[in-house]
């Protein structure tokens, strides 16, 4: 069966840094475009990146320049590098096979000083 699990969150200072796993399993993960989303207390969830097939990427404006949304087709496995975090970036962040109804149960990333 699918199976998606994130890891790498933590409780974080502003300015800082954290990279983020998606282990994966069930699926052809090199056929499978891949996505990040986040969600707040109290607020919708919201798409962060995409990573195609071929590697392209998408990202939402406000993370632009400062997230990197990578793959390793060899591993099974999707990254999201996240750099200079800010406080308004702390969510449950959530993987997903793009389009499906397949997701992980999410890690915390917290950003605080």
């Amino acid at each position: 069966q699918v199976q998606l699990v994130e890891s790498g969150g933590d409780l974080v200072q502003p300015g800082g840094s954290l990279r983020l796993s998606c282990t994966t399993s069930g699926f052809t993960f090199r056929e499978s475009a891949m996505r990040w989303y986040r969600q707040a207390p109290g607020k919708e969830r919201e798409f962060v990146a995409h990573i195609g097939m071929d590697g392209n990427t998408i990202y939402q404006d406000s993370v632009k320049g400062r997230f990197t949304i990578s793959r390793d087709n060899a591993k099974n496995t999707l990254f999201l590098q996240m750099n200079n975090l800010k406080p308004e970036d702390t969510a449950m962040y959530l993987c997903t096979i793009a389009r499906s109804t397949y997701w992980g149960r999410g890690t915390q990333v917290t950003v605080s000083s």
